[in-house]
């Protein structure tokens, strides 16, 4: 719960709310309440741990899905202010290395906009092949797809 003031925080950075797919503009009491109820009442397919530097949450790492062996990566590094700082590649190879790791997880997937080109190189970076074209999406007003990718068990 300690926690929930820094997403909160976060759901006022418009640049922020828009490249993460964030409602924009919402008050603070609805981010509040929605954040609350993911603490209180956690999703049973969803592992969501902070990533945190000295005191600070400086985002959140999610191992995503029901399958014992095989889960879908997603990360966050907020605010917007601390982009461009190889912490969203930080972050990103510390959720690859807890599900290998702690999970035993065998396989890791993620996807990612093909507009987001820098979050397409992050999932490159930690060594994940691409394995073909999702669905369509717009990404900032512009026209785009997903890109999916997965990295196995080393």
């Amino acid at each position: 719960m300690a926690d929930v003031a820094t997403y909160v925080s976060w759901g006022r950075d418009r640049r922020f709310c828009e490249h993460a797919g964030w409602t924009v503009d919402l008050p603070d009491a609805a981010l509040e309440a929605h954040w609350q109820a993911l603490v209180e009442r956690p999703k049973p397919d969803l592992l969501r741990q902070a990533a945190v530097a000295g005191d600070d949450v400086i985002g959140y790492v999610d191992l995503f899905g029901a399958e014992p062996e095989r889960r879908e990566l997603g990360y966050v590094v907020g605010p917007s202010g601390r982009w461009g700082r190889g912490l969203g590649g930080i972050v990103a190879r510390l959720g690859v290395e807890y599900g290998f790791g702690v999970l035993g997880l065998q396989e890791i997937w993620g996807e990612a906009v093909d507009a987001n080109q820098a979050s397409v190189r992050i999932l490159e970076s930690l060594g994940m092949t691409e394995t073909g074209r999702g669905q369509d999406e717009t990404f900032l007003g512009v026209a785009s797809y997903y890109r999916c990718f997965v990295l196995r068990r080393p």
